[in-house]
């Protein structure tokens, strides 16, 4: 690697051979980019990247790995890794990637970024899902009738409860699902067939 990059006009600061050694170089010499390895002895490329942007929120980080796993691939970008490149990428496409860094672009190995987007709206579905499924039979009436187009009130008199117990309701309903207001939860309703 070392011989790859200095090849192609990279200066190479240092290296390091596990986890503690990387996060003290990176302390004494402040490279402008860090290839960190996933898999190290001691403390791994994840743990060790999550110390770094902890102290140094402006590092470079960009994961270098020979598993394509995307488990692996969200706890590095969760970690706050820049990019997530295969060790057995072909060069010119692994130098093409890390040019794309300083440019603004997140260097992913050719077939990661469409997995990552697939993960992440499994996650939303998910999330969506466990949402709905968090709701009470009463709270998910109650949203029905507000949905219909009823007023507090009316849900109410119809569910036999005070006003005030359908506001309590509704302002549960909206910290369980993460919504701002009561037209954000109707749009929400719609989408969820409610």
């Amino acid at each position: 690697m070392r011989s790859l990059l200095t090849a192609n006009g990279f200066e190479v600061a240092a290296t390091a051979r596990n986890g503690a050694e990387a996060l003290m170089q990176f302390e004494m010499q402040r490279p402008e980019l860090v290839l960190m390895d996933l898999q190290m002895p001691e403390m791994d490329g994840i743990e060790t990247t999550r110390q770094i942007k902890k102290e140094y929120p402006e590092a470079k980080i960009v994961m270098l790995t020979a598993v394509e796993d995307e488990d692996s691939l969200l706890a590095a970008l969760k970690a706050g890794a820049e990019g997530y490149l295969l060790k057995e990428m072909e060069p010119e496409s692994f130098l093409r990637q890390l040019a794309g860094l300083a440019a603004g672009e997140t260097p992913l190995a050719p077939g990661l970024a469409g997995r990552l987007l697939r993960e992440f709206q499994q996650q939303r579905q998910r999330e969506e899902a466990g949402g709905e499924r968090e709701l009470t039979e009463r709270q998910t009436e109650l949203l029905r009738l507000i949905t219909r187009g009823l007023t507090y009130k009316e849900v109410a008199d119809r569910l036999a409860i005070k006003e005030v117990t359908v506001k309590y309701h509704v302002k549960e309903i909206l910290g369980k699902l993460r919504l701002a207001n009561k037209a954000q939860l109707i749009a929400h309703a719609y989408k969820l067939g409610l």
